[in-house]
């Protein structure tokens, strides 16, 4: 796989990275089970927006002193534009989470404990899921074609797809989930597992997660092969993205702020 991904930007990226999470688990771990407010949401949204964008300049920096401007424009270009299209997407992904803890009546409180393992997920299952279509790539080069066409194919389907007015209990995933795991009826405070009897069940706070997760590998797969429609440089794919959805539990409190205010703003979206 041909990347201008050297170590010492793999090193720094994952430093980074690692890092941030450290200090929103470390706040997470001392503030407790709370909701985010709109104004701390809009303040860690300008951080990670911020962080991105210095990681970009950087990025292009470094190319500069070691490949020349040439080299550096295409790929800082790559990386943002890489990150806006994430970041756009995220937005049906963003209020399908907003839609799932209404249904389950997840406490605001709860949201936030849900989130940040939903987002440590899906960095590990988009880093597979990027390294493993960037070799499929590398090895052969018409899987873009039927990237191409898989894309145009959901475009398509979303254009024509009708209103489902089911609700999300009646989904078959859900109904199969519920059938499979020993479940309890009720949320217990932030518990993803209870002990009855000497029995060990999932509380609904598990069933969401494992929905969040999900949610994420679907918007994943319509959204990854667009990027390397981009370009197909793994590291270039994998941080802008991964840059991309560290910022989305911050962007959930905020438009969910938002959509409290402005009932109409889901659909406008």
């Amino acid at each position: 796989m041909n990347t201008v991904g050297t170590p010492l930007l793999w090193g720094g990226f994952a430093v980074v990275v690692t890092i941030m999470l450290a200090i929103d688990l470390l706040l997470q771990g001392r503030r407790g089970a709370h909701a985010m407010t709109m104004k701390q949401a809009a303040a860690w949204s300008l951080v990670w927006v911020t962080l991105s964008l210095l990681f970009n300049a950087a990025f292009w920096w470094y190319l500069v002193q070691t490949e020349g401007r040439a080299v550096a424009d295409p790929q800082a270009l790559a990386f943002l534009t890489g990150y806006l299209i994430e970041k756009s997407l995220a937005v049906d992904n963003v209020f399908v989470w907003l839609m799932l803890f209404s249904y389950f009546s997840v406490p605001a409180a709860l949201q936030r404990r849900v989130l940040v393992y939903g987002v440590l997920g899906a960095i590990v299952l988009r880093t597979i899921m990027i390294f493993t279509g960037s070799w499929l790539i590398s090895q052969f080069d018409w899987i873009l074609y039927i990237f191409g066409a898989f894309l145009l194919f959901t475009g398509v389907k979303m254009a024509l797809a009708h209103e489902d007015e089911s609700g999300i209990g009646d989904k078959p995933l859900v109904r199969w989930l519920r059938g499979h795991l020993r479940m309890t009826d009720t949320i217990d405070n932030e518990h993803f597992f209870v002990r009855k009897n000497g029995l060990l069940y999932a509380t609904p706070l598990m069933l969401v997660l494992i929905l969040v997760e999900l949610s994420d590998v679907i918007f994943a797969v319509d959204s990854i092969p667009a990027i390397f429609a981009v370009t197909t440089d793994p590291f270039i794919v994998l941080t802008s993205n991964l840059f991309a959805i560290l910022g989305l539990r911050a962007m959930y409190f905020l438009l969910a702020g938002v959509a409290e205010r402005f009932s109409m703003l889901k659909y406008g979206l």
